[in-house]
């Protein structure tokens, strides 16, 4: 087994690369890390490029032997620790890294199930992985993200969705209001968060729905609140205006859970 000692090395110095988002982009690859994030990565059959393993953590015996297994199935480089720790995005890492290819943009809505979730300009990596978490949690297969929101393959924002990322088909869109006017036209009502309404989230049907969170800041964005079927608002008993973005998506969605065993 070949361990690669040298900072230098060219394999390296690309996949360090992709810590940066305009390499992200312009590879259309991204850094999965961490033994259950790699996991899931395998059992999800995501397009793994390589794995990235620690020479020190093989020593340790710090990955267990089953998914070792699994991994050594991939393309696999040996690192030393000093060469590992420039990869690693986490102050305790585990040791293995996984490369993986970004799935293939899609501005196709699927429109089989009745509730899609839209971000309207999301930004903080820790929202955006949560509300991908949430969101497979409920079984949602999709989510769209507008040209605003903060980048997804973000390594933050990766291992938030603790390998829900895998699951769930990211269809980015620059053109949101075009991808509103699409929903609509397949008989879908949009309820946007606002919260200049009256209008509860306990006062709606959740039937064919589209739900639109808004940016952290500014909310909603005025275009689509203008072209919105409805206005919605978390009600609030204490003296908090509003809530962080991924709990307030957090809330709706599970209030269409509650209707669905109901």
């Amino acid at each position: 087994m070949q361990i690669i000692t040298s900072k230098d090395n060219e394999t390296i110095k690309q996949i360090k690369k992709l810590k940066e988002k305009k390499y992200r982009d312009k590879e259309k690859a991204y850094l999965a890390e961490g033994i259950k994030l790699v996991s899931e990565a395998i059992l999800e059959k995501a397009s793994i490029s390589k794995i990235i393993i620690c020479e020190e953590c093989l020593n340790k015996n710090t990955i267990d032997k089953k998914v070792l297994y699994d991994i050594a199935k991939y393309d696999c480089i040996y690192v030393s620790s000093p060469v590992f720790n420039i990869l690693t995005d986490v102050a305790n890492p585990q040791g293995v890294i996984a490369v993986i290819n970004q799935n293939k943009s899609s501005t196709t809505v699927d429109f089989s199930q009745d509730l899609i979730l839209v971000l309207d300009g999301i930004q903080d990596p820790g929202n955006i992985g949560t509300i991908l978490r949430t969101a497979d949690s409920v079984g949602l297969k999709q989510i769209i993200l507008s040209d605003k929101c903060g980048d997804v393959y973000n390594p933050k924002v990766v291992r938030s969705t603790m390998g829900a990322i895998f699951r769930i088909n990211i269809i980015k869109s620059d053109n949101l209001i075009q991808i509103i006017k699409e929903i609509q036209k397949n008989k879908f009502r949009v309820l946007a968060t606002d919260l200049n309404t009256n209008k509860s989230i306990y006062d709606v049907d959740y039937n064919k729905i589209a739900v639109v969170i808004g940016n952290e800041a500014n909310g909603v964005s005025n275009d689509i609140l203008e072209l919105a079927d409805e206005k919605i608002v978390i009600p609030m008993l204490g003296k908090t205006e509003s809530l962080n973005a991924s709990v307030a998506t957090g809330v709706i969605l599970y209030e269409y859970v509650r209707r669905k065993i109901c």
